[in-house]
């Protein structure tokens, strides 16, 4: 099993275009075996401290392998949205890791 963490950055104004990529990319995840654990959108208050801009959403997901995950990253149907997410996402920062 692997777990990814994303901090989501949106560009100002994008955020209909951004979960409307999520709206299609989510339920596909799961067709490889991925599960969104925890999906979070924060607001100002939810920091105790922050040094830099804060996210829009955070992402916490699990995939069984770097195969499925691959997979998943490679769809042809998710590849067809994909210029949604390019659209709207200013930039992401992963964390990619297993359970210990």
């Amino acid at each position: 099993m692997i777990y990814i963490t994303q901090l989501i950055f949106l560009q100002e104004g994008k955020e209909k275009t951004f979960i409307e990529f999520e709206e299609f990319a989510i339920p596909l995840m799961e067709h490889y075996g991925g599960k969104m654990i925890y999906r979070l959108r924060p607001d100002k208050d939810s920091f105790v401290s922050s040094m830099e801009e804060q996210p829009y959403e955070i992402h916490f997901i699990s995939f069984h392998s770097d195969t499925d995950l691959n997979a998943f990253m490679n769809d042809k149907s998710r590849l067809s949205f994909i210029h949604l997410k390019d659209e709207s996402i200013q930039s992401t920062v992963l964390v990619k890791g297993r359970k210990i």
